[in-house]
């Protein structure tokens, strides 16, 4: 098996249930990549949610990739190079935002360093039972700081990446459908998390994304072992040679993958690694 690429969902997989990478999967993709084999971090955080995790893992030393807003943006690491980027139209953007407003949901987008909600102080969903400030959630995931515009909609002028919204899981569960209706031939909706419902440009995902870029570096799917845990993995696991799922992860990524295995919280990906490429094992 010639493994050259290690893709890696974050929130659930390279991410513990702590928000943090725990050790032997840290070094064993730090040697990894010593050993010529290209990082790649595929998440739906934005850009700047992911740069300060790949300094940690010296990606920006081995020509890491960040793939962003679950495939909409490709940076280089080690040039800040975009490779890729495909937002939603202004008008695209508008008519979401403006349909969003039927719903229950916090929508959000993102310029630069700012992250824009209709209300600041409106910033709790319930989650497995408890309170969670999920507007502090993003906001801090993204290092982004916190703007309020009381319509979103009037405020886009610019393409966005990604329009994400979020509510109680029962809730998304219920009206995804209504909230995707509009758009299901035009746009890609996906539920991301329980409690995450998104929007990007049509036939953005992290498979596209990924094909996009590494065929022309000389990369094939057969080269790469992928991990992930949610719905918004499925077809990055699909496209690589070597799909792995979380223990951690939902059903139908685990029944569409060829391994599965230990969570998020247990060094799934380590164990995983060494079972594929044996000298990583520390």
């Amino acid at each position: 098996m010639d493994l050259k690429v290690i893709a890696l969902d974050v929130d659930g997989t390279l991410f513990s249930s702590q928000k943090g990478m725990l050790p032997k999967t840290k070094a064993a993709l730090i040697k990894a990549q010593d050993m010529g084999i290209k990082i790649i971090l595929a998440s739906g955080r934005p850009t700047s949610g992911l740069t300060e995790i790949a300094k940690e893992l010296n990606m920006d030393q081995h020509n890491g990739l960040l793939v962003s807003y679950n495939g909409s943006k490709i940076i280089d690491c080690e040039t800040g190079e975009t490779l890729f980027n495909e937002p939603l139209s202004i008008e695209d953007g508008k008519a979401v935002l403006e349909h969003m407003k039927k719903f229950n949901v916090k929508p959000m987008i993102d310029k630069d360093q700012h992250m824009y909600v209709n209300n600041v102080y409106d910033q709790f969903i319930k989650f497995q039972g408890k309170d969670f400030n999920v507007i502090e959630y993003e906001a801090r995931g993204g290092n982004y700081l916190l703007c309020e515009q009381a319509d979103l909609a009037a405020f886009l002028d610019y393409e966005v990446n990604k329009i994400l919204t979020a509510a109680d899981p029962e809730y998304v569960d219920e009206h995804h459908e209504a909230m995707a209706a509009p758009f299901k031939d035009t746009l890609n909706c996906v539920q991301t998390s329980p409690f995450f419902y998104e929007f990007t440009a049509l036939g953005i995902d992290k498979a596209k994304a990924l094909d996009t870029v590494l065929r022309p570096m000389g990369y094939t799917p057969e080269n790469m072992i992928a991990f992930g845990d949610g719905m918004n993995d499925l077809t990055m696991l699909q496209y690589a040679g070597t799909g792995v799922a979380m223990d951690n992860a939902v059903d139908e990524v685990k029944a569409n993958s060829q391994y599965v295995t230990a969570s998020n919280d247990e060094e799934g990906i380590a164990l995983a690694l060494y079972k594929y490429i044996p000298e990583l094992k520390v």
